[in-house]
């Protein structure tokens, strides 16, 4: 079996043998005279269709932030780190809280993986530690002393008129509702988010350093039973997004450049109650994001948290293109918002602007192949090496995600190629996402399927 650093070795290989291929193929390398495009556009195509050409060419460079951040963290960081080791004993550990947000829709699901995560903590020798339930509606949980279920009151009202989810995690830090010390720590997760016992150990080491107040750390989607083969290799790209962007802005400059995920989210107490989720409609939508982002202009730092946790992609194609319009519009409320300094959502913003241009770029695609122009070596270049980096994210993921142990070469492989087989569909709905979420009501919160149990009939 490979350890860890032959495996990272072996796909910075492939990840650079794949991109020289690439641009051999797109002509960013140029070895062939044919190559080269050789037709002056203006007489070609008339002035018009030549400036809208070339500028369809140079929106290509909006993505050029991200890949960079996404290159680099895949790179210089091993991306097959072994597994967690403990730096200080648990029984040293400040008290954390683990806390589920929920409307209390998926009852059964929240108290199967509230057991769960608990026996995960128990198991890594954590015991100074207390799951809490934030829900809109009782859902049961058993009495244990390491449980508390809240219940957010109906008529309850931040001083911002917050909603959603930001409306309940405020709730938790009020005053009468807060149990917990300024030196404690929140890890905050979705209610179909599982602990594991590597994550536990990452996260018992993160408190124990203390030196940053928010950390994150990466998510994985085909773990245990794949409901959608669809979505979740789909999904592989977020998991190269984790642990390429996500980790360098963590781990080399200690801030949220580019917004961080809403689970997975651990904070102290004293920090999250400074920044605060009580941040109006604009915070409610996208309530991680703004939160990061709030953070971030009041100088606190952020850390990369080693160990992953288990997530289930969307299970149906309807709530994937959901969740995308929601984070889009969340993410375009943050943007907008005048509470967020210029100078601290410039790299968001850019990151925004290219997802809001999507339809276009893609167009450029089709353009580019109908109607080809001369540009200077380096924007073919790094054209070519957004778009073969963009594709290896894809299959980076599947990697990541997929055990080869555990599936086998062929089904691996199948993956592998399921996985590029899914850009086309990934990208027509993320153009569909892009329109819906500009055209539609900004203001709402689509919560996805989440149990699988609720998708049997019987």
């Amino acid at each position: 079996m490979l350890n860890s650093t032959s495996k990272h070795v072996l796909h910075c290989a492939l990840l650079f043998g794949l991109l020289i291929v690439f641009e051999i193929f797109c002509g960013g390398i140029k070895v062939k005279e044919s190559a080269f495009v050789v037709i002056d556009p203006w007489e070609e195509y008339g002035t018009l269709l030549t400036i809208v050409l070339y500028l369809l060419r140079l929106l290509t460079f909006l993505t050029l932030p991200q890949v960079l951040f996404n290159f680099f963290g895949l790179v210089i960081y091993n991306a097959f780190p072994e597994k967690v080791v403990l730096k200080g004993s648990p029984l040293l550990a400040p008290f954390i809280c683990i806390r589920i947000v929920t409307r209390g829709d998926y009852s059964e699901l929240v108290k199967t993986n509230v057991l769960r995560n608990m026996n995960t903590c128990l198991d890594t020798g954590l015991e100074n530690f207390l799951i809490e339930v934030v829900t809109d509606k009782p859902i049961g949980l058993p009495k244990h002393r390491r449980t508390r279920e809240i219940v957010v009151p109906k008529e309850y009202k931040t001083k911002t008129g917050a909603m959603f989810k930001a409306r309940a995690l405020q709730y938790c830090l009020e005053d009468t509702v807060n149990v917990l010390n300024n030196n404690d720590w929140v890890v905050h997760l979705d209610e179909e988010t599982l602990l594991t016992e590597n994550s536990v150990r990452g996260i018992i080491n993160f408190v124990l350093d203390g030196k940053h107040p928010f950390g994150q750390g990466l998510i994985t989607y085909a773990n245990e039973n794949v409901v959608n083969w669809l979505t979740t290799l789909a999904d592989s790209f977020r998991v190269s997004d984790d642990m390429g962007k996500l980790r360098l802005q963590f781990k080399m400059f200690h801030k949220p450049y580019f917004s961080w995920k809403g689970s997975y989210v651990v904070t102290q107490v004293h920090a999250e109650k400074a920044v605060s989720f009580d941040n109006g409609i604009d915070g409610s939508v996208a309530e991680d994001c703004f939160f990061a982002m709030r953070a971030f202009s009041q100088g606190y730092t952020f850390n990369f948290i080693e160990g992953e946790m288990y997530e289930k992609s969307p299970f149906t194609l309807t709530d994937f293109l959901q969740q995308r319009k929601r984070w889009l519009q969340g993410i375009l409320l943050v943007v907008r918002s005048t509470e967020i300094p210029l100078r601290n959502k410039i790299l968001l913003g850019i990151s925004l602007c290219s997802w809001i241009t999507m339809p276009l770029s893609t167009s450029n695609m089709i353009f580019a192949a109908v109607y080809p122009i001369p540009c200077p070596n380096l924007i073919d270049f790094v054209c070519a090496f957004i778009a073969g980096f963009n594709i290896y994210m894809y299959v980076f993921g599947v990697i990541k995600s997929f055990s080869l142990y555990r599936f086998g070469l062929v089904k691996f492989l199948a993956c592998v190629l399921g996985a590029l087989c899914t850009i086309p569909i990934n990208v027509v709905i993320e153009n569909v996402a892009v329109i819906w979420g500009l055209v539609g009501k900004k203001n709402k919160f689509y919560v996805v399927q989440k149990d699988v149990r609720a998708l049997v009939t019987v």
